[in-house]
């Protein structure tokens, strides 16, 4: 089996995956607020079916394993029930716990993505830019079904959804720039600002140094939130090492990430570290979430000096699941917007929705992440945006691919970018 964390940090302090699913009184006010349970109507989809799936799988009284891994596969993560709960039940917590104990062992190409991470990070971005120049050169259409027959159809979906991949790595825009750098904030680059979308991670950059003043580039290794998600807690926590160890040898200063999703996980640190002889690394943990920033939150800091109203065409904001529901960033991106939008900004109906992306979801259950995304879309039109903003890698993917498909007249941003624009700095390419 794979290893589980088996004590989790909830809003009640530190208890037992057990007793952090015994906190669930099953009243279904999390219902409605489940996007898997409205779009099915099944209970062991929605989140106080999962934690009772959980708790039996606990107590040794599952009778069947198939049906708790749907239950369980379905689940997006998003924590909006965990926002929409009274008592806070960490559902999206023990729903991981629970895939990790149904799961006999972390699938190879994770562990060996992994390892690679740790290892070797310039190896993995050499790996990725093979991979995207076969992508350019059209090749990777035609190995689709190779991937498929190798039981890598996870990765043959995320090649279709995919449209577009970049010649150069941030690493390798920011070596050729060479900004002047200062001690007034860390640049975390997340994998996916990092190697699928550097035009992200450059907007950050220039906002940052006009809002903040120079700064430095972290140079960190991956914040290990695919490896956590998918059952490699060792490479997980090693990542998490190296990442702490990095930042406290780089000085005092704000560690700054631009993917909601993986600023969420770096504040999560010091669950990681909860087991016994893990002291030392928690309390480096504690004092290391402490400094991270997504940033949203730097944006929303300084709103006061943003140009106001200096974007034309209507504005809706996306919430990424793990800034509203992880980060509880609600209010500070649409201040963010409002102030460089004006009049131009829009509220999207549905803005707090997930959009079907979270991660590889897209790629494992389509029909029901595209159900999903047709109602994010929905939401787009009937707002007549012609900019959504967001935050989060997994969210620009998935919505970029759902305009496309069903709403053309709009385009996604990153937070990042739509403020670079309004500011007249350099987005990158």
């Amino acid at each position: 089996m794979a290893e589980i964390l088996g004590r989790l940090l909830t809003d009640l302090g530190e208890r037992s995956a057990y007793d952090a699913a015994s906190q669930c009184s099953r009243c279904g006010y999390c219902e409605q607020a489940c996007p898997t349970y409205v779009a099915t109507g099944r209970e062991a989809q929605s989140p106080r079916g999962r934690n009772q799936i959980v708790r039996l799988m606990l107590e040794g009284k599952l009778d069947d394993p198939a049906a708790a891994q749907e239950a369980l596969s379905t689940c997006l993560l998003c924590g909006a029930c965990t926002t929409a709960c009274y008592a806070k039940v960490p559902t999206p917590d023990i729903v991981l716990e629970g895939r990790r104990a149904l799961r006999p062992r972390t699938h190879w190409l994770v562990r060996a993505v992994g390892r690679l991470q740790v290892r070797s990070p310039r190896g993995f971005a050499r790996l990725l830019k093979l991979g995207y120049r076969l992508k350019r050169l059209g090749l990777s259409r035609a190995a689709r079904p190779l991937l498929r027959a190798l039981g890598l159809s996870t990765l043959a979906e995320m090649d279709e959804h995919v449209e577009t991949v970049p010649t150069r790595t941030f690493d390798d825009e920011h070596a050729r720039a060479r900004p002047p750098e200062g001690k007034n904030w860390l640049y975390f680059a997340p994998c996916g600002p990092r190697y699928l979308f550097p035009r992200v991670a450059a907007a950050t950059w220039a906002v940052l140094e006009r809002l903040k003043g120079p700064g430095r580039f972290l140079e960190n290794h991956c914040c290990g939130l695919l490896a956590h998600n998918y059952g490699d807690l060792e490479n997980a926590r090693e990542l998490a090492r190296r990442n702490i160890e990095t930042a406290e040898n780089s000085g005092g200063e704000p560690v700054v990430a631009d993917c909601s999703s993986c600023a969420a996980f770096l504040k999560t640190y010091p669950q990681l570290f909860l087991k016994p002889g893990d002291a030392g690394w928690l309390a480096r943990a504690v004092r290391f979430s402490a400094r991270v920033r997504d940033s949203v939150e730097v944006y929303d800091a300084a709103v006061g000096e943003l140009p106001l109203g200096t974007q034309p065409g209507a504005a809706a904001w996306h919430d990424s699941c793990r800034a509203l529901n992880g980060e509880g960033l609600k209010d500070a991106p649409r201040r963010v917007l409002r102030a460089v939008a004006g009049a131009h900004c829009r509220e999207m109906p549905g803005a707090d929705q997930c959009c079907g992306g979270a991660g590889a979801f897209a790629f494992v259950h389509p029909e029901l992440s595209d159900e999903l995304l047709r109602k994010k879309i929905s939401g787009a039109a009937a707002a007549q945006a012609r900019h959504v903003v967001t935050s989060s890698t997994s969210c620009l993917i998935q919505l970029a691919r759902g305009l496309r498909k069903y709403y053309p007249d709009a385009e996604v941003m990153h937070i990042s970018e739509y403020v670079a624009g309004a500011l007249g700095v350099r987005r990158g390419s």
